[in-house]
């Protein structure tokens, strides 16, 4: 949850001079997190001297992939055969992944020493932003119950009170937790944040520990889970820590599915200890359609949408590998190094 140093690994080599980049695209998945050629070439012309340097191969086809990471230096892609990838690719040295979770992934024992895989922590911050606020004032006006007596059939008021001056606090305060705690500040929210390290952040009035979660939902009027799944966060918001909070409280989960306990959050929804929830990530996805959360009262479902620029997301990932190509080539560190140990 908390920003670290970057370490390359042992092993780390310079670029070649002329450099080998394959982009592998999921045929199935949307088209918004496609690194097109298209916006290959968007990002490229903003990097042309660094884009010389560069042969590139685009493709959606699983069938080809190792046909074209054979001689590759660098892939970028989300779902391959990553068991097999070094066999395939000898001359690999760095994986960029196309999204900010890699649990599809681990452990990482298939990563040979030398080599780097990095994620996508940061592209989402400007959509989450703006999905962070909405929730947050979707809770406070309590439109979770109005869609659920809408569904009903029946006229009845909920009375909201303005959010400004109340309470959120934001569990995992990485890229996607501080753009979460700049939402809130600017509906005027007292920030609490909790961090691994509890390091302290100019967006978060307080920051503590996941230690002291407990404390800190009891103080809450609005939770937002924005945190990654690690061995640490998964069930951190389970049964007791939801009982810590106000009956009035509302929670938006951002971050992972299995970082909440779902079961627990709906008793408490059906039954008003909790007054609404906002999620966005679910286990599996995509949900099921016997869930019982689709008719949960009181919940509102998005399909893991929430910082996924329709417009932009494709571009700015590719932008961040220029950017990182351009540090390696620059003999600096690379940004988003994916920890083993931390899972992110």
């Amino acid at each position: 949850m908390a920003p670290r140093r970057t370490r390359m690994p042992k092993g780390w080599t310079a670029p070649p001079e002329r450099l080998r980049l394959h982009i592998q695209n999921v045929a199935p998945m949307d088209l918004v997190y496609k690194v097109t050629e298209t916006r290959y070439m968007a990002a490229a012309a903003k990097f042309p001297e660094l884009a010389a340097r560069i042969d590139v191969t685009v493709t959606e086809e699983a069938d080809a992939f190792a046909r074209y990471v054979s001689d590759a230096d660098v892939l970028i892609g989300w779902r391959f055969p990553h068991q097999d990838t070094f066999a395939l690719a000898p001359r690999l040295k760095w994986i960029h992944m196309t999204g900010a979770g890699i649990e599809h992934v681990m452990p990482l024992d298939w990563l040979p020493p030398g080599t780097v895989l990095t994620n996508n922590r940061g592209v989402h911050a400007p959509k989450a932003e703006q999905f962070a606020m909405t929730a947050l004032l979707m809770l406070n006006e309590r439109i979770p119950e109005t869609i659920t007596v809408q569904r009903e059939g029946l006229w009845r008021r909920h009375y909201a009170t303005a959010i400004q001056g109340k309470t959120a606090l934001i569990i995992g305060v990485g890229n996607m937790g501080v753009a979460a705690a700049k939402a809130a500040r600017k509906l005027g929210l007292h920030v609490l944040g909790i961090r691994r390290s509890g390091k302290s952040h100019r967006s978060v009035h307080e920051m503590t520990t996941p230690d002291r979660l407990h404390d800190m939902m009891r103080r809450a009027d609005f939770v937002v889970v924005t945190a990654p799944l690690t061995l640490e966060t998964e069930r951190l918001v389970d049964a007791a820590a939801l009982d810590c909070l106000k009956p009035t409280a509302g929670l938006v989960n951002m971050g992972r599915a299995r970082i909440v306990d779902y079961e627990a959050l709906q008793v408490r929804l059906s039954d008003g200890r909790l007054r609404g929830a906002v999620l966005d990530v679910f286990d599996p996805e995509p949900l099921p359609a016997d869930s019982p959360l689709w008719t949960a009262p009181n919940v509102i479902i998005t399909p893991h949408v929430s910082s996924d620029d329709e417009d932009n997301y494709g571009l700015l990932t590719i932008e961040l590998v220029f950017e990182n190509l351009a540090r390696w080539y620059a003999g600096k560190p690379l940004r988003n190094v994916v920890d083993a140990g931390l899972r992110y």
